[in-house]
């Protein structure tokens, strides 16, 4: 979807999802939780202006795509790794400012960034705990990388898949992901997908107003 189509949008978007907002009818204490103090949190982190500062610094050095994310994504990234605490991080897709906010998350894990399918090296026998994967334009490239992270998951793993509402295609990718067999809780924040891999919980899928 063209970025400024999707801005018109905007306000559309927020209508129709109006009633999914901040956890109302939300009954799962897991969900709750992460809704409100993950997805919603407000919290002036530190690490936000460094991070800002660092991503001003290095993006003339960049192309205009080291910047397409919005600032809200960015944080909600670097929120999540902060909450799930990865030993390993995946990074799959064209190479983005978000990757500072996913590495400054959790310094010392073991950062995996892949824009194609060539680059996805993945050391034998060890988990993927967190797998941002953005690349909507390319729903081949977005199922395939799914597919071979999914047999990688540990329990505590968390995939966050970007675009999920964009085209019609990659709808069609996220119902197929959502409904994996591996796949647990998902929330659909319309711009990010996210997929918990504890089946010890009750399946749900929860539509976010983000």
């Amino acid at each position: 979807m063209n970025r400024m189509l999707l801005a018109l949008k905007r306000p559309f978007i927020w209508l129709y999802r109006f009633r999914h907002r901040c956890g109302y009818g939300v009954h799962s204490p897991f969900a709750f939780n992460l809704i409100t103090h993950v997805i919603y949190e407000t919290t002036p982190y530190y690490k936000y202006k460094e991070l800002a500062s660092e991503q001003k610094r290095l993006t003339p050095q960049k192309d205009r795509a080291w910047g397409y994310e919005s600032l809200k994504v960015k944080r909600l990234l670097f929120r999540l790794v902060n909450y799930a605490q990865p030993a390993t991080i995946v990074d799959a897709g064209m190479q983005a400012a978000s990757s500072l906010y996913l590495k400054a998350a959790k310094e010392g894990a073991d950062y995996t960034a892949a824009a194609d399918l060539s680059e996805l090296f993945l050391e034998s026998g060890a988990s993927v705990d967190f797998l941002y994967l953005h690349d909507y334009r390319r729903p081949e490239f977005v199922e395939e990388v799914f597919r071979i992270c999914a047999d990688r998951t540990a329990q505590t793993s968390v995939f966050v898949i970007e675009g999920i509402r964009y085209t019609s295609r990659m709808r069609a990718v996220w119902r197929r992901i959502s409904r994996h067999e591996k796949a647990g809780i998902t929330f659909d924040l319309y711009d990010l997908g996210i997929i918990f891999f504890d089946k010890t919980r009750i399946k749900q899928d929860y539509i976010v107003n983000f």
